[in-house]
């Protein structure tokens, strides 16, 4: 626990003590608040079924930035490493490949959690300003932190595993937001192919876009969490096999 804790802490104390983190931090928290002021927009403008938070995180501003975080968080985890040559002494260390894995993981995870945190920032800065609280409900907003957790978990999983295919983060990231895009993608196949396609529960089964859409809504379905926890346990393992390999060869 001890080595993992060490492990862990240098990961995470990279995103702050590094431009590169505190721009992402920026960014991520100036593209939050455009797609709520979208939201905002539209609900002043004429009565909506949907509430805010819906009207948030289904705007295509909000994807245009959503599916590009992951690469930018996760593409120097091992490839920088590798390029740099430190990939090989600490495959050479007392550590265990998993407890590496883990470690870069959780600190990816964690760096990405705290970007959702400027939420309640905004939500605040609404009530202060209007001096109404803010069109949320707990229920909604603690579904949509769930989902965004969830979906979070898998698609780091994704880029750890593509950190560890080239010794180049721009590869890297290529691949991981591939992967991402053509899963974003395969939300849309039920639109094209109408519901009497025969594997269209498949494509419901792994859209993205319709589970954001359902938790942000306030409801909280089992199948997507043991999707998106099965699927990150999946790229971790394999990350492991791939990180076992290069430490058996050299």
């Amino acid at each position: 626990m001890r080595v993992f804790y060490i492990l862990f802490s240098k990961e995470f104390k990279n995103y702050f003590l590094t431009p590169f983190g505190w721009v992402i931090l920026g960014l991520v928290s100036l593209m939050q608040g455009l797609s709520m002021t979208t939201a905002m927009e539209k609900m002043k403008d004429a009565p909506m079924s949907e509430n805010f938070l819906f009207l948030s995180f289904s705007a295509p501003n909000f994807w245009f930035y959503f599916l590009f975080i992951f690469p930018l968080l996760t593409m120097r985890l091992f490839a920088e490493e590798e390029k740099t040559g430190t990939l090989e002494t600490l495959m050479t260390a007392p550590v265990t490949s998993g407890q590496v894995v883990l470690s870069k993981y959780v600190a990816a995870f964690s760096f990405y959690a705290l970007l959702w945190s400027p939420i309640l920032l905004h939500l605040k800065i609404f009530t202060f300003v209007t001096g109404n609280p803010p069109p949320v409900e707990m229920g909604h907003l603690i579904a949509t932190y769930a989902i965004l957790l969830l979906i979070g978990s898998f698609l780091i999983a994704i880029g750890c595993f593509a950190s560890t295919l080239s010794s180049s983060q721009i590869v890297a990231g290529i691949i991981t937001i591939a992967i991402i895009v053509i899963l974003f993608f395969l939300g849309f196949v039920p639109y094209y192919t109408g519901e009497g396609f025969q594997a269209v529960s498949v494509f419901h089964y792994v859209a993205i876009q319709e589970h954001l859409a359902l938790f942000t809504r306030g409801v909280i379905d089992s199948r997507p969490v043991v999707y998106y926890l099965s699927m990150a346990a999946f790229f971790l393992f394999l990350t492991h096999l791939t990180l076992d390999f290069r430490r058996w060869k050299s």
